[in-house]
């Protein structure tokens, strides 16, 4: 049985960034029983980033799997035998969002090798890096998963970049401080392009579980 692991660093349970993952299960999972697809919400788990412990760097025992214990644990030992992984997140200020960063610190730091600076997961891998904004194309500020991109593609491979721009922040418009925002206008690029998304998602699952059983 192969795995598929989506880690959603997003605090909503059923807003855009959980959204795009579920079409994304929906079309790894279409593709065969012989792929398991676990979704894990970041929200839910209580966990500290890099502690700065040391304990993958020990001479005679090094592990490029995080050792400090805690909720995030179990997830990173599993991210390790997993054959495909995806990483989901809203953009806040530019990044990804704290619970995400923290999570990768936990996640990258103990691929580095401080003796020649080389990035060693236990086992590459297809990636998929998502990110939903409130941002246009030609008119965001963000920086997505800025270097821990650079150490995901060192580590598993080459990710590939799925990203649904001008996304609905709320349901509705009329009960918040949002002048700056017109929901006319949010609602006609919805109506364009929201559904493409998803299948966007959804036909990006697909392609990881065809490349997971080549």
């Amino acid at each position: 049985m192969k795995r598929i692991i989506i880690i959603d660093g997003g605090p909503r349970k059923i807003f855009n960034t959980a959204s795009m993952l579920k079409k994304f299960a929906d079309g790894a999972s279409s593709v065969s029983s012989d792929i398991e697809v676990k979704t894990v919400r970041l929200y839910e788990l209580d966990y500290k980033g890099c502690m700065s412990c040391m304990a993958c760097k020990i001479k005679g025992k090094a592990s490029n799997v995080c050792k400090f214990k805690d909720a995030l644990t179990p997830l990173l030992e599993e991210i390790a035998q997993a054959d495909g992984l995806v990483l989901g997140s809203p953009i806040y200020f530019g990044d990804v969002t704290g619970q995400m960063r923290t999570f990768l610190e936990r996640l990258a730091f103990p691929w580095l090798s401080y003796n020649d600076y080389s990035m060693t997961a236990p086992k590459r891998m297809p990636v998929v890096l998502l990110e939903t904004m409130n941002g246009l194309p030609e008119r965001n500020n963000s920086q997505g998963y800025g270097s821990m991109e650079y150490c995901i593609t060192a580590a598993l491979g080459e990710p590939e970049r799925l990203i649904a721009y001008n996304t609905y922040q709320v349901k509705n418009y009329n009960n918040f401080e949002l002048a700056g925002f017109s929901e006319e206008a949010k609602r006609q690029y919805r109506d364009e392009h929201w559904e493409k998304d998803l299948q966007m998602a959804y036909d990006a699952g697909k392609r990881m579980a065809e490349t997971i059983l080549k």
